[in-house]
């Protein structure tokens, strides 16, 4: 269920993470990233939640299924992902 959750998540959500160049003003910048080692229990919803630190963790969920080439919300303890950082 937490899967098909979270694959709604970033289908729903595609396309609504702006680019470091030419994105529109108001919306997130991503100039950065980190790596993240994916731990038991986590979802990409919560670890872009825990990443936006109060800001919506929408586009960042997008951004990070991007990054990663995802085609799906599935990912597994060990699995490294990138995570964009916002500027």
């Amino acid at each position: 269920m937490a899967a098909l959750l979270g694959l709604g998540i970033v289908a729903g959500f595609a396309g609504t993470a702006a680019s470091a160049s030419g994105s529109p003003q108001g919306e997130q910048q991503f100039v950065a990233s980190h790596r993240y080692v994916v731990k038991a229990g986590d979802t990409l919803w919560a670890i872009a939640e825990h990443q936006a630190r109060g800001d919506d963790p929408r586009p960042l969920v997008d951004a990070i299924a991007d990054a990663n080439d995802l085609g799906s919300a599935n990912i597994v303890p060990g699995q490294t992902l990138i995570v964009p950082v916002t500027g």
